[in-house]
């Protein structure tokens, strides 16, 4: 084959991936879910759906502004980079810019006002030991929470203020979670995007087995 033709070819052939790279950067994405800080709601060896474009529209491959036409509400679960070591998290947002966020026995307080949480109920595994999981009501929208009694966590903490621009996130497996209690508020332009489905799932404490009862799964 043809010297210039093969390079000319391998020209194309990379400028594909550039231009599939940066759609995938600045349009939609997938992020894997290692932990099980987002339990009940995601579970470890999710492949959750980013929807890039949920807020604005960013330079892709940087945190960049192109354009802005909406910003994370409570109770969106968000995908983004912390501030501690950049590695990508997902969490939920649970305070908004200005708020005051507290914690009293893992009752959540925004402005003073306890958010709403049904009865907790009782479950037992082998993995997680005795948890409890309710639901959880915010401004609205309902969600499962899960408290894990017997483990050590930060369960209490006074009243801080959001600072502009920031928000406050939390993962909904409250007693195993490294959120805004312990990375601190999470600046408007390190969100990627919001999380919206689970793509698909795959077992990690048995041989990666799919859960496709999980597959294509809204997200709450």
């Amino acid at each position: 084959m043809d010297k210039k033709k093969i390079v000319s070819e391998l020209r194309i052939f990379l400028l594909m991936i550039l231009v599939i790279s940066s759609l995938r950067s600045a349009l939609a994405d997938w992020n894997d879910v290692p932990t099980g800080s987002m339990k009940p709601t995601i579970q470890e060896g999710d492949r959750v759906v980013v929807n890039k474009l949920a807020y604005d529209l960013k330079v892709p491959f940087t945190t960049v502004h192109i354009a802005k036409w909406g910003a994370p509400s409570r109770g969106d679960i968000v995908v983004f980079f912390s501030p501690v070591d950049g590695i990508r998290l997902v969490k939920r947002v649970i305070g908004l810019p200005g708020e005051q966020v507290g914690m009293k026995d893992n009752r959540v307080f925004i402005n003073g006002a306890e958010v709403p949480w049904s009865t907790l109920t009782l479950h037992n595994n082998d993995r997680d030991g005795v948890t409890l999981i309710g639901d959880e009501t915010l401004s609205g929208h309902r969600h499962k929470v899960m408290v894990t009694p017997a483990q050590p966590s930060l369960k209490t903490f006074d009243p801080v203020q959001v600072p502009a621009g920031h928000y406050f996130v939390m993962g909904d497996n409250r007693d195993n979670s490294n959120d805004s209690r312990f990375i601190g508020f999470i600046a408007r332009r390190r969100i990627v995007g919001r999380a919206t489905a689970v793509a698909f799932s795959l077992d990690r404490t048995n041989y990666y087995i799919p859960r496709t009862e999980r597959f294509l799964r809204k997200l709450d």
